[in-house]
C-alpha cells in the first residue's frame, strides 16, 4: 500500500461494504480463529473482489477492524525501548519507535473478514510503518520475557 495513512481507504471500505448491501461488524479476528488470509498484495484493490465474494457466498456479515497507532502506546512503546537499550540513545529500536512518532493518530492496518463453511476469510491491508511497528513490539516484549525468565532464574539460585 503506497499510503502512510489508511484512513481514506477505511472510508472507501465502508462506502463499498454497505454498498453491496453487507453488515459490518466490529470486531477483530485473532489468530486463534481456525482462517485463510486472501492473498492479492499485488493488487491494491483486492479488498473489493474480496467483498464481493464475501457477498456471492452469502456471508451474513463483513467483520471490520482497524488500528490506529495511540500516542500513548507509542510514548509507552519508546519509554520500553529505551529501557532496553539503556544507556545507548543510539540503539536501533528506540530510534526506530521514536520514528514513529510522525505517525501516531494514523490508521496502519485494516483487517476484513467474513465466514463461509466455518472457516473465517480474512483481506488485511497495512502500511509499512505499521508492519514495522509491530516487530519492534514483538522484540521489545520478547526483551521484557527474557527479562523476566532470568528475574526466576535468580530467584530460584538463592
Amino acid at each position: 500500500m503506497g499510503t502512510d495513512n489508511l484512513l481514506s481507504l477505511k472510508d472507501d471500505m465502508v462506502a463499498f461494504i454497505e454498498g453491496h448491501g453487507l453488515v459490518r461488524l466490529p470486531g477483530y479476528v485473532t489468530e486463534d480463529i481456525p482462517s485463510i488470509v486472501w492473498e492479492g498484495a499485488d493488487n491494491p484493490d483486492s479488498w473489493k473482489d474480496f467483498v464481493e465474494m464475501a457477498k456471492r457466498v452469502g456471508a451474513p456479515f463483513v467483520t471490520f477492524s482497524e488500528m490506529r497507532l495511540e500516542r500513548e502506546e507509542l510514548d509507552r512503546l519508546v519509554e520500553e525501548a529505551g529501557e532496553m537499550n539503556f544507556p545507548d540513545e543510539e540503539a536501533t529500536e528506540l530510534v526506530e519507535a521514536q520514528w514513529l512518532r510522525k505517525y501516531a493518530g494514523m490508521v496502519g492496518y485494516i483487517q476484513l473478514g467474513f465466514i463461509h463453511q466455518g472457516i473465517v476469510i480474512l483481506h488485511e491491508t497495512t502500511t509499512e510503518w505499521y508492519e514495522r511497528f509491530q516487530s519492534l513490539l514483538e522484540d521489545v516484549d520478547s526483551f521484557h520475557d527474557i527479562v523476566i525468565d532470568d528475574t526466576e532464574h535468580d530467584e530460584e539460585d538463592e
